[in-house]
C-alpha cells in the first residue's frame, strides 16, 4: 500500500493545502494510505474530523512518519530538516520553485529522493487534469481585478443616474494567459471596457471571445512566439516598441492588470516610469508579476505603493487568499498527478513519460533538469547508476 503525507504548510502566509477530504476519499479509493498533519487544511477550512470521516489517518503536529513515506504532496517545500527524514526513493511533489534552486536539488539528489517540480509540468492535452499553474492563475487572475476595482476611485460599470451617466473604467491587461483571460472575464462581468495586449498576435480570438478588446502587438521581425503554452522571451528591441506602444493605452487606462511572465527568467518590464508619469491620479496598477521582478516599474511584493497619486499593488501570493477553492482545485490537480503514477500498489515513475519528461526534477540521485536548476547543462558531479522506475 501506498503511504502518502499532508504535512501542514509551514511557509509563512502560504494557506493551501495539498490534499482535501474530497482528495483523501478519492485517493483511499484507488488503494493508498493517506495521513494528514493535525490541522494541515485548517487555513482552507478543512477540519480535522472531516479528513478523518474521508478515510485519512491523522497524526499529531510534528508526528508524521516521513521515514516510512512513500510520497509527500505539498504545496511548498517542506524544511530541510523534514526532507532530511525521508527514506531513499521516496517522492516528493509540490511547487518547489525550481528556477535556481540549487540547495533543495543537491539535498533531494544527496538522499536519492525523487522529486516533481509542478511548475515544469508539460501543458498538453493529457496533463490537463494535473495543470497546477493554470487552476492557480485563474484565481490570481480573478482576485486582481476585486483587488484593483476595490481600490479604484471610480465605479467600474456604466451607471446610469438621476444625476447623470457614470462612464465604465477603462481596464488594460497586459499578458493574456491564463491569468490575463480570467482576469478579462472578470473586469467584463463588473461592466469595464477592456483592453488586452500581448506579444502574441495568436491569442487575439480568444480575448475578443471574452468581450475584450485585443491590441494588436508592434510589427517587428524579432516578434516572439509562444513554447509549450508561454510566451517566449522578447527582445530589448520589441519591448521597447510595446512600450512606446502600451504608453498612450496606460494614460487613458483607469486600472491595469500585469500579468506577463516568462519561465525562469525575470519578467519583462513592461511599464517604465517615464510611463507611470502619463498614468491619471486615482488610476491603479496590480501587478501579478512582482514576485518575478515585476511587469511595472515601483511594485513591491506585498505592498500598495502611491506613487503621485497612482496606486501600485504588489500582488503576490493571491491563490491564498482565497485558501477554501485555490486548495480544492491545487489537491484536484495533484490527484489526478497521483493516479496517473499509481501502478499495482506503487508509483511508477517513468522518465520518458511525456507527462513527467519536464517535471521530474530529481530522480535516483540525480538531478534531471540540470538546465532549470543551474541554469545551463552541466554533467553530475557523482553519477548513480540507472535507477528503477518503481518507487515503494
Amino acid at each position: 500500500m501506498v503511504r502518502l503525507l499532508i504535512p501542514r504548510e509551514r511557509v509563512s502566509g502560504e494557506t493551501r493545502v495539498a490534499a482535501t477530504p474530497e482528495t483523501v476519499r478519492r485517493l483511499s479509493g484507488r488503494g493508498a494510505r493517506v495521513e494528514v498533519e493535525q490541522g494541515a487544511g485548517l487555513a482552507a477550512g478543512f477540519l480535522d474530523d472531516d479528513y478523518a470521516q474521508a478515510g485519512a489517518v491523522l497524526h499529531g503536529e510534528g508526528d508524521l512518519p516521513w521515514h516510512e513515506a512513500d510520497a509527500v504532496l505539498c504545496v511548498q517545500p517542506p524544511g530541510v530538516d523534514l526532507l532530511s527524514r525521508l527514506q531513499p526513493k521516496a517522492l516528493l511533489v509540490g511547487l518547489l520553485s525550481p528556477y535556481g534552486a540549487t540547495e533543495l536539488a543537491n539535498s533531494l539528489g544527496d538522499r536519492e529522493i525523487s522529486s516533481i517540480a509542478l511548475e515544469l509540468l508539460p501543458r498538453i492535452s493529457r496533463a490537463q487534469a494535473m495543470d497546477v499553474l493554470s487552476s492557480q492563475a485563474n484565481i490570481a487572475g480573478y482576485k486582481a481585478v476585486l483587488i484593483g476595482a476595490a481600490a479604484l476611485d471610480r465605479y467600474v460599470p456604466m451607471l446610469m443616474t438621476a444625476a447623470g451617466t457614470i462612464q465604465p473604467s477603462r481596464v488594460l491587461i497586459l499578458g493574456a494567459g491564463v491569468a490575463g483571460l480570467q482576469a478579462l472575464a472578470t473586469a467584463r462581468r463588473l461592466g469595464g471596457v477592456v483592453y488586452v495586449s500581448d506579444v502574441r498576435p495568436a491569442v487575439k480570438e480568444q480575448v475578443e471571445s471574452l468581450g475584450g478588446r485585443f491590441i494588436e502587438p508592434p510589427q517587428q521581425e524579432d516578434r516572439p512566439g509562444e513554447a509549450g503554452g508561454y510566451a517566449r522571451q522578447a527582445s530589448e528591441a520589441f519591448l521597447e516598441a510595446q512600450r512606446i506602444q502600451l504608453a498612450e493605452q496606460l494614460a487613458l487606462a483607469d486600472l491595469v492588470i500585469c500579468t506577463a511572465l516568462v519561465p525562469g527568467r525575470p519578467a519583462p518590464r513592461l511599464i517604465s516610469e517615464a510611463m507611470l508619469d502619463g498614468m491619471r491620479p486615482g488610476s491603479v496598477v496590480v501587478d501579478l508579476a512582482v514576485a518575478q521582478g515585476g511587469n511595472c516599474f515601483g511594485t513591491v511584493a506585498g505592498t500598495t505603493v502611491e506613487r503621485h497619486g497612482v496606486l501600485l499593488i504588489g500582488a503576490d501570493s493571491l491563490p491564498c487568499s482565497v485558501a477554501n477553492h485555490a486548495s480544492a482545485l491545487y489537491a484536484r490537480n495533484v490527484a489526478a498527478l497521483i493516479e496517473h503514477l499509481l501502478k499495482e500498489e506503487s508509483l511508477h515513475l517513468d522518465p520518458e513519460d511525456p507527462i513527467l519528461a519536464g517535471c521530474l526534477l530529481t530522480h535516483g540521485g540525480n538531478c534531471l533538469r540540470r538546465d532549470v536548476v543551474f541554469g545551463h547543462e552541466e554533467p553530475a558531479q557523482a553519477p548513480h547508476p540507472a535507477p528503477s522506475p518503481s518507487l515503494r
